[in-house]
């Protein structure tokens, strides 16, 4: 499942996760977001329960996205504990999104 986030609840929902949490920092008009949508989508399913998945569209939450220096979308930004882990920029295969959430699982 992947939660809908904004400057309001991003603290509560990706920070203070209790699980890991990948942030899809994504823009309605950025054509590599909407490729890279679906894999995100396979990935929140197959994690469900190990890993909470957020979307942060940067032109609603521009406060979020300049806070973490977001310059280029997609950015997948991998928290735990309330401080950025890895990220991942740009479009990536599954694979390659999992090797790099894997390590950040319980």
């Amino acid at each position: 499942m992947e939660v809908k986030v904004n400057d309001e609840n991003f603290k509560k929902e990706a920070l203070e996760s209790e699980l890991p949490c990948l942030v899809d920092f994504w823009a309605e008009w950025c054509m590599p977001c909407r490729m890279i949508a679906p894999t995100v989508k396979r990935v929140a399913e197959e994690y469900e329960g190990k890993l909470k998945v957020c979307k942060l569209n940067v032109d609603e939450a521009p406060k979020i996205a300049s806070e973490y220096s977001i310059m280029i979308i997609p950015t997948l930004a991998i928290f735990k504990n309330g401080k950025i882990q890895d990220k991942v920029i740009g479009i990536v295969s599954k694979s390659e999104l999992e090797a790099k959430i894997k390590p950040f699982l319980k």
